[in-house]
């Protein structure tokens, strides 16, 4: 099983020079966009950059209400100087006079959820993008910036003290799906990797291979 219609992570979606008739035109049919957040005002909405045009995202489109009020100031933040997708939902004049699109990344993330939560089931290879590392594990976007935890026995077919021995923020990988527990979907990668036995396999006895020091144990 792959993942030929998952829904994106936000910044593995390339951020395309968009002229104004495929903005009119995705307005139109509803299609999900990317955008560069260029700066956050103070009132917490996200201003984005989408080719020809800018636009303002409101406080309240910038993140899907499954996510927590705790969560939600610092998710509107940490989208500044990336892409993120969004749907268009109207126009307006700005106050310079230029044309502005009201944009919604709400809309995205709720449709990209009604997908994955229709589509989701455990064995399914999906693409994802590693955006924070903790002691007990990875956070990775799975979609239109919805997270989903690769728990750190889950990352590698080897033993290993911190996710970070794997891998680092903003880094592009493939997972798993593990479980599904109550819409929320949890990864495994080291089944990508290959058993002890196959990959023992590779090597033969004589051989001189370069090799990186994990750790130094007394014995």
């Amino acid at each position: 099983m792959t993942f030929d219609r998952w829904p994106q992570p936000e910044t593995l979606r390339a951020a395309p020079d968009y002229t104004i008739g495929q903005l009119q035109a995705a307005m139109a049919e509803g299609q999900i966009l990317t955008g560069q957040a260029v700066h956050c005002d103070a009132a917490l909405n996200l201003h984005i950059r989408l080719g020809a045009l800018s636009g303002i995202m409101p406080r309240g489109e910038c993140v899907a209400p499954f996510l927590s009020g705790a969560q939600r100031e610092i998710a509107v933040l940490s989208c500044v100087g990336r892409g993120v997708c969004c749907r268009v939902t109207g126009q307006r004049t700005a106050p310079n006079g230029d044309t502005e699109l009201l944009l919604s990344r709400r809309l995205a993330q709720e449709e990209a959820m009604d997908y994955i939560e229709a589509h989701a089931e455990p064995g399914l290879v999906i693409p994802a993008q590693i955006t924070h590392l903790a002691p007990f594990g990875a956070f990775a976007d799975i979609g239109c910036g919805i997270v989903s935890l690769l728990p750190i026995d889950m990352i590698s077919v080897s033993r290993i003290d911190h996710p970070r021995e794997r891998f680092s923020v903003g880094m592009d990988i493939t997972a798993v799906i593990k479980a599904i527990d109550n819409g929320r979907i949890s990864l495994t990668h080291k089944e990508l990797l290959g058993t002890w036995e196959e990959n023992a396999a590779l090597f033969s006895p004589g051989e001189t291979v370069a090799g990186i020091i994990r750790s130094v144990e007394s014995y």
